[in-house]
Order: C-alpha cells, then structure tokens, then sequence
C-alpha cells in the first residue's frame, strides 16, 4: 500500500465531506452545537465520520469561539517535590475545566526559547509556578494578550497577577514556638540566592529573633536539594557546635539537615531541633516525622484558577495579588 493511500493519511474534514458529498462547511456545523444541518444529513455525516476515524479539530473550533483553552505551565524547579505536587494538581484541575496544559521546564538552560516558541501558540493563559520572568517576556504576554499568573514568586507588572504564601509568617511562627521550647542557639540554611521564598522565609525567622533579642548564630546558603542540605548542616555544625535550633528553607533541605545532624551524634529533637518549610508528602513519612510550616498547595492552586477565571472573564481589571497563610506541623523533630 502506498504512503498517499488513505490507510496512511490523515482524516480531515473535507476527507468526509468529499466521502458524504457536501460542502467542507456541512460537515463543520454538523459538529458545531445550535449550528444548522439537515438533520439527515447532519447523521449521514456523523456516520461516516465514525466509519473514517475523523474527530474535529478542537483547537480550530476553540479558536472560532475566541479561546484555544490551551494553558502554558511555566515550573521553575523541576526537581522540587513541591513543584511537582502543586503542577499535579493544577494540570487536574485544568483538565476538569477542558483547558489543556503545555509544560515547560523552567530552570532548563533553553527555557527562554521555549517559552518564546510556546508564545507562538494562542494559549488562554500563561502560569509561572516559582520561577521569574524577564520584563522583556512579561510584555511580549501584554502585547500578546496573553493572561499571565505568578504563583510563589510575585511579578509586579500590569496585567499580572499573582498568588504568593506569606512565608515570613510561616517561619515567623516556627521561630516563636521554638523560642517557647527554649531554644536560645539558631541556625538557618537558606535556598538559592535568587529564590523568593528562601529570602522571605529567611526575614521571618530574623525578625522572631530580634523580637527576643537574639540572632542566627550562622546560616549557609544551600540550594533546595536533600544533598545540599546535608553539605549545609555539616558545615553549620562544624562553626556553630553547639546551635539547638536549625531552620531550614525548604523541607527537601530539612531531609539533608536530619540526615547530618544524626551523623554528628546528635539527638533529634533531644540535642538539636530541626524544622523546614513546605509539608510536602516525604515530611508525614514514618521515617522523617518532620516539623515543618505547610505552604497549602490545595489553596494556591484554587487561588491561581480563581485568578485565571476572573482574568479571562475581565481582561482589562487591575492586577491581583493573593496570599494564602501558612500553617504550623508539629511532629517530632522539634
């Protein structure tokens, strides 16, 4: 059989117009709800459609109603295990609104190229969980008119809105209770430089601090991952032996920082206290049981699709920044 056989090309609608004898058209409102079709036809055509394989082209029919319902997902660390629950339950939720996810590896050295390339597309909407934007990308989303949702890290910019944790809070709150606990020798590891979170989380744990008159006795900027937390720990440990109290910035960091302080003979949370930021599912495991601040995923996904209904609804609103309040988990390394 041969490749221009129509075993080997593709059903398109004027395939089954051609094999029904109508017009290209027919066959569109034969598929197009409230469009009139005889309906003799109209089931003539169904049929043979049926027999060819052929469905309609739902992005050619989206755009006739003005929307692709195509949803660009930006992730800023695709290793994070935060960022993979909080992408899993968005694309769900997505999905339950018959709006389709484009992912796009945000840390990836090429993530700029492939944003412009998915720029290309008529997305409904872009979504940036944790990572940041050029100014440049920001406005060709304007130009575009391309509605564009921040969620963990803001972007002030207009048309822009945001969803953010109030992470200064959360750590704010984990430092008082272990001041209360009577830990008076605190340690933090903080995550990238250039990371939101971390630095935020970092002022709410300093404030605590000055609140009672005391201040980290060191800190080590880690990067997010369980093997830096480990390094990050060891290293803290070694200038401040004698620290009762290690915060972490993220709960990946905390897993390093259990793993370390074990290995320097210490007891957890007899001797140290070690606590970190997130609640992802490895922090409720037997084998961590760690105190941490939950930044609520379930909330900052319905908050982002609150601000993507709104967006769409109202194009021309005000920009709009969310906060949803994190909360204390109690276990047993405090």
């Amino acid at each position: 059989m041969s490749e221009d056989s129509p075993k080997h090309r593709r059903v398109t609608a004027q395939t089954v117009a051609d094999m029904v004898g109508v017009s290209r058209s027919a066959v569109s409102r034969a598929f197009t709800p409230g469009a009139y079709v005889d309906a003799q036809k109209r089931k003539r055509i169904h049929a043979v459609a049926a027999e060819l394989g052929y469905q309609p082209n739902a992005l050619a029919a989206g755009l006739q109603g003005g929307r692709s319902r195509l949803v660009a997902i930006c992730v800023g660390n695709m290793r994070s295990a935060y960022d993979t629950a909080f992408v899993s339950r968005l694309v769900g939720k997505l999905n339950g609104m018959k709006r389709w996810p484009i992912l796009i590896d945000g840390s990836d050295n090429n993530s700029r190229s492939a944003i412009e390339d998915v720029l290309r597309y008529p997305l409904d909407a872009l979504i940036v969980r944790g990572g940041s934007m050029s100014a440049e990308m920001v406005g060709q989303c304007t130009k575009l008119g391309i509605p564009m949702i921040s969620s963990g890290r803001p972007i002030d910019a207009p048309g822009v809105d945001n969803v953010c944790c109030r992470n200064a809070d959360g750590t704010m709150m984990m430092t008082r209770m272990l001041l209360e606990k009577g830990r008076r020798r605190f340690g933090f590891i903080a995550g990238p430089q250039d990371f939101y979170s971390s630095g935020e989380r970092r002022n709410g744990a300093v404030s605590a601090l000055e609140e009672a008159g005391l201040e980290l006795e060191a800190e080590v900027q880690g990067d997010y991952t369980v093997e830096g937390g480990y390094q990050s720990a060891s290293e803290i440990l070694k200038r401040a032996p004698g620290i009762d109290a290690l915060i972490c910035a993220n709960d990946a960091t905390a897993f390093g920082a259990l793993s370390a302080t074990q290995d320097n003979g210490l007891d957890i949370p007899g001797d140290i206290s070690v606590v970190g930021f997130d609640d992802v599912s490895m922090a409720s495991w037997p084998q961590m049981c760690l105190t941490t601040v939950r930044n609520p995923i379930n909330a900052s996904v319905d908050e982002t699709i609150a601000l993507l209904e709104h967006r769409l609804t109202n194009p021309g609103r005000a920009s709009q920044t969310v906060f949803v309040d994190p909360e204390i988990v109690l276990r047993k390394t405090h």
